[in-house]
């Protein structure tokens, strides 16, 4: 079956729950035998590309069209970095034609892609739909398959820690039906890493099980996390190779066990990492490196950065996307993609219980100070954050992101508070009620658009109004419930 694009005037966020269930719930193939010897070390990158939608196709706030904020760029060129928008638009669509160019002329071309919701639906609503058929046509080609890998990620560029769990998931659960809607249930059914918003990762021990549960139940196997994110659960130190796979397990407050495969990003939030293909030369320089039973593995070096942002993305990316996917095919230190990377360590033996174990940061100091179990109570865990803050005072329980001076919560609460009335007025209103209808899709659109991070991200001022203004809607949505 097909999922249609759009229903009642919005795009497919709900209402196929069977189809895609079936679909990412297809079991993978077995891995197929070793072909030749393993490589010395594998690298990957991943191009995160994200517009947020907004109030702004007129000149009343209350009354504006939502529009993507890239139409709005283009109809503002003279406005601040606006004129970039053309660009942007082309680094959109450019992985279409240097993968099929690289791959017919004999290269073993790899990307992972990381397109947010808002922007796939941004695009057909300003008339970009032929972006969209170019991207599909690469991503449903049998020759290309190998090549691309997309990623799941937050329908609405949502990010974790600071997202009402239930509604972290409508996000994951929208997205992968709008990706079917777009690309197919079979392209849909070969997603399995995910790419989390920011590359935030909750600390706060339920809504990072919950987080780690959504994913699992999403069909997901594996998330790629920041390397300052996550620690050793056995010291509360930074991880000591951050270049292999590692089991991320996320306890809640009552000892519950959540857990996934994760892939290690390191270093900070740097565009030129991936534009001048920094994991390529960074894996020349690697070994095989060894996991807690002993068994030697090729290392992964992996980075992730904004597909379309900076001068150097922008201008020298596809110059030094095709050097260096031609000097690295069919080399001991080739690209691959992160689940290629992950089914050739299984055709060499190894099982996601060899990996060694990672945890959200800080967790460590906390249970130290509050062990999870029934006297986990949250005003116990309160107390024991006090605690913690006082052993050590850069605790936190924000969450972790690309950066450690990126809050997602302080100096917002004008902003968070009508977010959390809508996500609250959301879950009592449509309590039982089927998802589908009109007025249903309207509120979910508007939920998913106001837990958008860039209403927050941009500070203070048009931003954050453009944010309580999506609230505003979504609450008039969601008047008089749905029973």
């Amino acid at each position: 079956m097909e999922i249609p694009e759009t229903a009642d005037g919005w795009p497919a966020l709900c209402g196929h729950e069977d189809a895609v269930a079936a679909a990412v719930s297809r079991p993978p193939a077995p891995p197929a035998a070793a072909a030749g010897p393993a490589p010395r070390a594998a690298w990957g990158i991943a191009l995160h590309m994200h517009q947020p939608l907004i109030p702004a196709g007129g000149d009343d706030l209350r009354a504006a069209g939502v529009i993507s904020n890239l139409k709005h760029m283009m109809d503002h060129q003279g406005t601040g970095d606006n004129h970039n928008a053309p660009v942007f638009l082309w680094c959109y669509r450019r992985m279409a034609g240097l993968i099929p160019e690289m791959a017919d002329a004999g290269a073993r071309p790899r990307v992972m892609l990381d397109y947010s919701g808002t922007l796939l639906w941004g695009l057909r609503q300003m008339g970009e739909g032929g972006v969209l058929d170019e991207l599909r046509r690469m991503t449903c080609d049998p020759r290309y398959l190998e090549c691309v890998e997309w990623l799941g990620t937050a329908w609405g560029h949502a990010v974790a820690p600071s997202t009402p769990p239930a509604d972290y998931a409508r996000h994951v659960a929208a997205w992968q039906t709008h990706f079917a809607s777009l690309f197919g249930l079979e392209a849909l059914s070969r997603v399995k890493g995910f790419s989390p918003s920011e590359m935030a990762l909750p600390a706060d021990p339920d809504v990072a099980h919950a987080f780690v549960r959504s994913l699992r139940e999403a069909g997901f196997t594996w998330v790629l996390v920041q390397e300052h994110t996550v620690e050793d659960p056995a010291t509360g130190q930074g991880l000591a190779n951050p270049r292999v796979p590692h089991r991320l397990e996320c306890r809640d407050r009552q000892g519950r066990l959540a857990e996934i495969t994760c892939l290690v990003k390191t270093q900070g939030s740097d565009t030129k990492l991936v534009a001048q293909m920094q994991p390529c030369y960074e894996a020349r320089g690697l070994g095989p490196a060894a996991l807690p039973g002993g068994q030697a593995i090729p290392p992964y070096a992996v980075q992730i950065g904004d597909g379309e942002n900076g001068g150097v993305m922008m201008n020298e990316f596809p110059g030094m996307f095709r050097q260096a996917m031609r000097e690295a095919s069919g080399t001991d230190v080739p690209p691959m993609n992160g689940t290629g990377y992950l089914e050739m360590l299984a055709r060499l033996g190894v099982r996601e219980g060899d990996f060694p174990k990672a945890q959200p940061r800080w967790q460590k100091l906390l249970f130290d100070q509050c062990p999870p179990g029934p006297g986990a109570t949250p005003e116990a865990m309160k107390e024991a954050q006090a605690r913690a803050k006082a052993v050590d005072g850069r605790f936190h329980m924000d969450g972790g992101t690309w950066t450690d001076d990126i809050s997602w919560v302080k100096g917002y609460e004008s902003l968070l508070g009508p977010m959390e009335r809508v996500s609250a007025l959301f879950a009592e209103r449509t309590r039982g009620a089927a998802p589908g209808g009109e007025r249903y899709r309207r509120a979910l659109f508007h939920l998913l658009c106001s837990q958008t991070s860039c209403y927050r991200y941009w500070g203070q001022g048009v931003w954050v109004e453009y944010g309580k203004e999506i609230c505003r809607r979504a609450e008039e949505a969601l008047e008089g419930g749905f029973a």
